[in-house]
């Protein structure tokens, strides 16, 4: 089969998509951090995006099992990095919308990593 007279797909970027035991707690979480909108809201699904933009969704999964990062008995899956100007100021902002702190960090003075509400692992860094 020749695929010379064939034009290669499109494709586009489109979102990211996390599972979790809330949608709606998980996407207010990264809503405000964010500053993005909803775009497409269900019982079991919520979009945030802004028009023309890549968005992020979260997907309800019923048998949800946090991550246990640094402990690798529940894998972390995939984490979100996050450019900041001020490390401290950032993480304070992000502990008040709900993220927790591990004990764990890596590297203080150049990253944070921080839990979303569903405990998914995120960096903050000004390096991005």
């Amino acid at each position: 089969m020749s695929t010379e007279n064939i034009s290669a797909p499109t494709f586009r970027y489109s979102a990211v998509t996390f599972d979790c035991p809330d949608p709606a707690e998980l996407a207010r979480f990264y809503g405000e951090a964010l500053g993005l909108p909803v775009v497409f809201s269900t019982d079991d699904f919520v979009l945030l995006g802004q028009e023309g933009a890549a968005g992020l969704g979260f997907n309800r999964l019923t048998d949800y099992r946090r991550p246990t990062w640094p402990d690798p008995a529940q894998g972390k899956q995939a984490h979100i990095e996050l450019g900041v100007d001020d490390l401290d100021a950032a993480q304070a902002r992000l502990l008040a919308l709900g993220a927790g702190k591990p004990d764990f960090q890596p590297d203080p003075d150049r990253w944070r990593v921080l839990l979303d509400p569903a405990g998914h692992p995120f960096c903050i860094s000004t390096l991005v």
